[in-house]
């Protein structure tokens, strides 16, 4: 699979997430330890999380990493 085809799905299912909680990106930054900047490129440049950040994301959100990663359809 195309690498930026990959980026591009996880940003769009990440950003869906983000709305569907209702937090705004400070309370989900300070939440994960990111400042809002940083949420705001994963979901619109090509910077991706690292690992622990992904991980402290998806707690904070409630949702799946397979989700966002597109192994799983929820």
């Amino acid at each position: 699979m195309d690498v930026n085809k990959l980026s591009g799905s996880i940003k769009s299912r990440l950003r869906e997430e983000i709305r569907n909680s209702s937090m705004t990106t400070a309370e989900l930054a300070e939440k994960t330890g990111v400042s809002p900047e940083m949420i705001t490129q994963y979901c619109t440049t090509e910077k991706l999380p690292r690992l622990d950040t992904f991980a402290a994301l998806c707690r904070a959100l409630g949702t799946s990493a397979d989700y966002i990663l597109g192994l799983k359809d929820y």
